[in-house]
């Protein structure tokens, strides 16, 4: 391996082409944080996916954002691999264990509070969704690597069978069945429920793939080896994306159909499930995915160096801009003329934002621009300290 090839791998213990993926992808996911704090569509509960309803640039504004949480979650488990290098498995058994039930006390009193700034709910999310995956994962990497990676596989395109099985009855059952994988929103009282928006187990399976993917980064692997590696396996998963989509057989619970013109034929195409994940909707995300990681060795510019501050302090990012989309959406609510006794604390989807109160999808955007602008100066400080600082804490932030 040359001396270039190393030191990418070895710099800091950080791969910046891996820092870079999961930066863009989470630079696009605070457009769909924004659009659902601010746009009006969002506050009268209108699906930026409802073909019957939706235009081509709000379907494809929230379209875009598809690829962030299969490739956050895609990456945790490539960080995960290139975290264990040089540990026992005991030690990375305690790490990913202590970790995931921290990602999940965190979902419940950090995230989600900020999210909606009062506790009418409890709303199982993406970080949620993480930590679990890693407390699993802690007891799975004992498992020879060949056969999780066949297991990864399995989950992956095995889990879409599960999609007729419901249980209803009793309450824990059907509960403990959401959380694995479906989609369930339960009403404890008028006042209080609770949300299983991420079913765990396809996105475990997200998460071994990743793990195993980081194999391709260890010292002694050749960049071109790498590259043609994952440029074959993104092809293919965009290859079989289509054709299996194509088939409307198997795959996503959302089968296409032709539309009134070909270009909403074409985003119906693409509408595939998220809540749990689909194979069709993994394959469609991660394959670009793997291209791009296939191409980022070799990017370089002053972008690429803004775009990796953020991939390097992913949690501290994911918390700090939903609270600075919350407390601006409230600001240019009340800017507008309107009063704080207007703001309505039950209405979840807006962030206690009145129904109805929304603004423009342009708008939506340049507050999005305006948002990771300012997000970049506390993220590139935090960056430093984590670089020029060892406490065992800052690996859990």
């Amino acid at each position: 391996m040359n001396e270039h090839n190393t030191s990418m791998v070895l710099k800091n213990k950080r791969i910046q082409s891996i820092d870079l993926l999961r930066g863009i992808v989470m630079v696009i996911m605070a457009l769909d944080h924004t659009r659902d704090f601010l746009h009006y569509g969002a506050s009268i509960d209108q699906l930026p996916l409802d073909l019957a309803t939706t235009t081509p640039v709000l379907f494809f504004t929230r379209w875009i954002t598809h690829f962030c949480a299969p490739i956050f979650v895609f990456l945790s488990g490539t960080s995960v691999f290139l975290y264990s290098t040089g540990k026992t498995k005991s030690q990375v058994a305690i790490f990913l264990f202590t970790r995931g039930i921290w990602l999940m006390l965190a979902e419940l009193f950090i995230i989600f509070p900020i999210w909606n700034f009062t506790f009418s709910m409890i709303y199982l999310q993406v970080i949620w969704a993480i930590g679990l995956s890693m407390v699993v994962l802690s007891v799975l990497q004992y498992l020879p690597y060949k056969l999780l990676l066949i297991l990864g596989l399995v989950i992956i395109f095995g889990h879409n069978f599960l999609d007729s099985v419901k249980v209803e009855t009793p309450f824990i059952s059907s509960l403990v069945w959401s959380v694995i994988h479906e989609r369930h929103d339960y009403f404890w009282n008028k006042n209080f429920m609770i949300v299983v928006q991420y079913p765990f187990l396809p996105w475990l399976g997200v998460m071994i793939l990743g793990y195993t993917l980081g194999k391709l980064y260890v010292p002694g692997i050749q960049q071109s080896y790498r590259k043609k590696i994952l440029l074959r396996t993104g092809l293919a998963s965009i290859v079989l994306f289509i054709c299996l989509r194509a088939l409307n057989i198997y795959g996503d619970m959302q089968p296409w159909a032709h539309q009134s013109t070909r270009l909403f034929t074409f985003m119906d195409f693409l509408k595939t499930t998220k809540y749990p994940p689909s194979l069709l909707f993994i394959l469609m995300t991660l394959g670009p995915g793997l291209l791009f990681l296939s191409l980022a060795e070799s990017l370089k510019g002053k972008l690429k160096e803004l775009l990796v501050i953020f991939g390097k302090v992913p949690f501290f990012y994911y918390v700090l801009h939903i609270l600075f989309i919350h407390i601006l959406s409230f600001a240019i609510f009340l800017l507008s003329g309107h009063r704080w006794e207007e703001l309505d604390f039950t209405h979840f989807r807006e962030g206690s934002m009145p129904f109805g109160s929304g603004y423009s999808l342009w708008v939506v955007y340049v507050v999005w621009i305006s948002i990771v602008m300012l997000l970049y100066f506390p993220c590139r400080w935090y960056s430093r300290y984590k670089a020029s600082h060892h406490f065992w804490w800052l690996s859990y932030i």
